[in-house]
Formats: C-alpha cells, sequence, structure tokens
C-alpha cells in the first residue's frame, strides 16, 4: 500500500476512535472535478476539519454529515483572482458591511483577492488581523495597491516621484508584502498611477519578487493603446523579475475588435522568453468604472478637486469637453446609447441611464457633443459609477480560451437594490459555466472549473486550495452543471445566481442545500512566501 495511503486511512481510524465516526463530512456521488483539468470522475470526499482527508470510495465509512451529490458536480470553491470586496480603508469595504458575502457565496467563489486596480488600504497587517478578528462567510487575500501608494507619498500631482519619494515607496511595498500582501497591482488608465513611468513600476515591483508576488495590472490603455500597454506589463515582469498579470483583459473600441489574438501573441511570447505572464477576464462585453475615465488625463492632475476647478473655467471646459467628444467617438462608437450612469449618489434619478436616455428625457438631440455635454454636467455634480458597452463577443471568448486566463469578477459585494451597478457582481463565475460552457461550448467544464480554482491558486502560491485532492483545505462548490446560470442583467442586476446546491469554505457549510447558513468561516489569507 502506497504509504501517503497509508498514512490517511491511519488518520481516519484514530479519528473514528475519537469521535465515533470516520468523517465530520462525506459528500458521495457526486461528479468530482479536481481543479487541474483532469476528466471529471465519481467518487466520495471525506472531510474532517478543515481539510479533505480523503478522496475514494468512502460508501463503508461513517460521517456526522452525508451530502449526496447525485447528478451535481463537485469542484474546489472559485478563487476571484480579481475582486473589489474590499477598498482602501476597513470601514468602507464590502466584505466587512456585508460580510455573508452572498452574492460570491451563491456563485461558488470562497476566497476573493481585493485591492485592486492601484487602489487598497495602505496598512495590509491591520486589515488582515481586523478579518482574523471578523471573520466573515468567504476567505480575502490583498494586494497593495500601486495608486494608493503613490497617493500617500508623492501624492496626485502629474510628476516623477523622487529619489526619497521612491525609496519611501518601495519601503511601503515591502512591508506590506511582508504583512501578507499578495502582490502590487496598479491601476495606469487612473490617476494618480498614470503618472507613473514604467520604471517606477519595476522599482516598486522588486520587492515583490523577493516575495515571489505578483504584479497585477490594470494596465494603461485596452484600446487605442492596447498593444502598448501589455507590452509595459511584459516589461516590469522583465525588469523586476516578478510574474505579472494582465487583469481584466479586454478590447475596448469598436474599431478594435480582434485584437485580442495579438495582445495574447504578446503574452506568448512573453511566456516563451521566460517571464512568467498570465491574465484574467470577466465574462461580459461591457465595462464598469467611474465616468471620469473619458476624461483626459492631464484635466485630472492633482486629483478630483482640481478636476472641478478646471471644469469650472470656461476655457479649460472647453477643452476637456473637446477631448471628451473625441473619446467617445473613438472608444464608444460614438454611440452615447453604450455609457451608462450606475450610480450617482448625489441624484439617483440618473441610476440605469446611459447618456442618449438622459438626453432624450430632455428633449435633445441624442448626438456625442450632446452626450459629452451630460458627462461633464454629472462628473462636476459627483460622478457617477457606470457601465459601458465597448467590448465584443468574439474578443470574449478568444481571451477566455487562452490556457493562462483566469476567470475573475472584477466585481464586489453590492447592497441589495441599491443603484443599477454591472451584473458581474452577481453572475461572473455562474455566466462562465452556464452560458459560456454549457449553451455555447466556449470551454469543457473541468477547463473552465481550472480557470477559477487551481490556475489563480497556482498564480498566488494558494498551495493548500484550488483542487479537490487530500490534503487541501475544504473549499468545495457543489453545483449542478445542468442548472447553473447568472440571472444579473443589464439595467436589472440584482439578482443571485442559481444552480448552486452547497458551498463549504474550511469545511463549514455557507451554504447548505441553496440556503444561505449564519456560518463565517472565512480566513484572512496571507502571502506566505
Amino acid at each position: 500500500m502506497h504509504f501517503h495511503l497509508k498514512l490517511v486511512l491511519l488518520a481516519v481510524l484514530f479519528i473514528s476512535s475519537c469521535t465515533g465516526t470516520d468523517f465530520d463530512i462525506i459528500i458521495e456521488n457526486g461528479s468530482v472535478i479536481d481543479g487541474t483539468g483532469a476528466p471529471a470522475e465519481m467518487t466520495d470526499i471525506g472531510i474532517r476539519g478543515a481539510k479533505i482527508v480523503s478522496v475514494g470510495n468512502l460508501a463503508t465509512f461513517t460521517a456526522q454529515t452525508r451530502i449526496d451529490a447525485s447528478g451535481l458536480t463537485v469542484a474546489p470553491g472559485f478563487i476571484d483572482i480579481h475582486s473589489h470586496a474590499t477598498s482602501s480603508s476597513i470601514e468602507g469595504s464590502a466584505i466587512v458591511e456585508r460580510p455573508s458575502a452572498e452574492n460570491y457565496v451563491r456563485q461558488g467563489v470562497t476566497s476573493v483577492f481585493g485591492g485592486q486596480d492601484g487602489s487598497s488600504a495602505l496598512n495590509i497587517a491591520a486589515f488582515l488581523e481586523y478579518l482574523d478578528e471578523n471573520p466573515p462567510a468567504i476567505n480575502v487575500g490583498l494586494f497593495i495597491g500601486h495608486g494608493s501608494v503613490r497617493a500617500d507619498v508623492v501624492g496626485q500631482d502629474d510628476r516623477s516621484a523622487t529619489e526619497y519619494e521612491m525609496t519611501e515607496m518601495t519601503d511601503l511595498v515591502r512591508q506590506a508584502m511582508d504583512d501578507g500582501a499578495f502582490g502590487l497591482s496598479s491601476g495606469l488608465e487612473y490617476t494618480p498611477g498614470a503618472f507613473a513611468d514604467v520604471e517606477e513600476l519595476i522599482r516598486l515591483a522588486r520587492p515583490v519578487a523577493e516575495f515571489d508576488g505578483m504584479y497585477i495590472s490594470h494596465i494603461r490603455d485596452e484600446g487605442a493603446r492596447l498593444l502598448e500597454s501589455v507590452t509595459e506589463v511584459i516589461d516590469v515582469g522583465r525588469g523586476a523579475g516578478v510574474r505579472v498579470q494582465v487583469t481584466h483583459h479586454k478590447v475596448i473600441g469598436k474599431g478594435r475588435w480582434g485584437m485580442a489574438v495579438q495582445s495574447l501573441a504578446l503574452i506568448d511570447r512573453a511566456i516563451a522568453e521566460g517571464i512568467d505572464a498570465s491574465s484574467d477576464q470577466y465574462p461580459y462585453t461591457a465595462s464598469s468604472t467611474g465616468l471620469t475615465i473619458l476624461f483626459p488625463t492631464w484635466s485630472k492632475d492633482g486629483g478630483f478637486d482640481a478636476l472641478l476647478r478646471r471644469l469650472a473655467d470656461p476655457v479649460t471646459r472647453d477643452r476637456i469637453r473637446a477631448d471628451v467628444i473625441e473619446h467617445i467617438r473613438e472608444e464608444r462608437g460614438a454611440d452615447p446609447s453604450t455609457i451608462v450612469a450606475a450610480k450617482c449618489d448625489f441624484d439617483g434619478s440618473f441610476d440605469g441611464k446611459s447618456l442618449a436616455d438622459i438626453l432624450t428625457d430632455r428633449g435633445l438631440e441624442v448626438d456625442v457633443a450632446g452626450a459629452a455635454d451630460v458627462a461633464l454636467e454629472l462628473v462636476a455634480a459627483g460622478s457617477c459609477s457606470g457601465v459601458f458597452h465597448s467590448m465584443s463577443e468574439g474578443d470574449v471568448t478568444t481571451i477566455m480560451k487562452h490556457p493562462m486566463t483566469s476567470v475573475s469578477s472584477d466585481g464586489g459585494i453590492p447592497a441589495m437594490d441599491v443603484g443599477v451597478p454591472h451584473p458581474r457582481n452577481y453572475g461572473a463565475f455562474a455566466r462562465v459555466l452556464g452560458y459560456f460552457v454549457r449553451e455555447q461550448g466556449v470551454l469543457t467544464l473541468e477547463e473552465a472549473v481550472r480557470k477559477m480554482t487551481s490556475l489563480p491558486a497556482e498564480r498566488l502560491n494558494l498551495l493548500d486550495r484550488g483542487e479537490i485532492r487530500v490534503g487541501a483545505v475544504a473549499d468545495i462548490a457543489v453545483f449542478d452543471p445542468l442548472g447553473i446560470a447568472d440571472t444579473a442583467r443589464f439595467g436589472d442586476p440584482h439578482h443571485f445566481a442559481v444552480g448552486v446546491r452547497n458551498v463549504l469554505v474550511s469545511g463549514q457549510f455557507v451554504l447548505r442545500d441553496a440556503e444561505m447558513t449564519l456560518f463565517r468561516p472565512g480566513k484572512a489569507l496571507r502571502n506566505r512566501y
């Protein structure tokens, strides 16, 4: 008998003698997809405490709880490598305000990674300690945000960092990594990240490499300068010796549709060169961010208050307006209906309305110039989050098929029925399994699960999660492969995914027979290089 199997059986016998049962939980009769991409196998899983301790025929063993998974798929809990469940403060983070994370749990997600797009809390240790003391339902890991680091040290101004400031920023990144951050995120389409050059990014990524972390980047431009921007991420990987990831990989702008083939080729060439490169993606043809994404970078020099002052000056406002008009033409297909206000804190009546809708409501002509005027008005009033319909399903599927593309949501934990956010918050993982796997056949079920489990786990050095195997943490999702689906829609997003039956986090049910439990066994995850 194999030595490892002997140890497992001895452990089971010891447990049985102490408790009267062999396992805490047995999940039986399910089609187990182990997360590696291997074919599904009809087998049973034995769980004791937080760990998987046996995989095989467990019909003759006893358990305190038995879950009959007949007709269902049993998979590792899904890992969202790009989440906005956290923010730049503990108090304002969605995982703190809504720790049950039901929108994630009902998709089978058991771990999320925040601090994305260059925005994070600076004190990683304090955030993780808070989560230790106040655990949510799911696991949470953090990146340190380049934009937050730069804002703290350099400010919001468009200038190069001094040598002293570079040292200070590097120290902050190194401390964050030592405290357990999984890497450095950047948001180079946003300020102040947009004001950094590639040399700054390389230098700040070097302490990340010391901890075998990841540099994950919202690239500088996902439209006209897509290839240049992907190349910049690769340059950081080469220059810092760090693993790199193009996050929410996409192609913006109808005139550029089809360029996913070229951007993926850049990643392939980097891998062939020996650079550890990959990407992730959410499965939709619309993005979501603030309306200031329409504005030129120069107008945001100095921060949002400086932008408001520029809008108050007629001459500068006209310059900004001209650039916004150009952006809508080039990046948004000259179609004001593709730009939708998701949530405007200053006036909820705009929520869910496109710039075209607002013009029509006012009896005005729907054109690009009018749309630019509305955008300037909304930003001057306080700005709104937005949804932008600017991608093609062809590029989405091309990126999805690439073997080094993980599934992500780029979503958070929204307050139910507040605003009209992107449906990715509720349905990203379920949409891949329901629409792209079952209906479109873009991926096999096994490959889709790999992209949600072992692939992101490997990218993050999560050695004990992402697979169904003996010794792994029992983060598990049990779902109906014929019934799993996203029900959230653009314009009507506040609906949970369906088809997930059971979700375990560290061996405890957070979803049992499709009903949420009161358990919150989530862990504060730390990079333990």
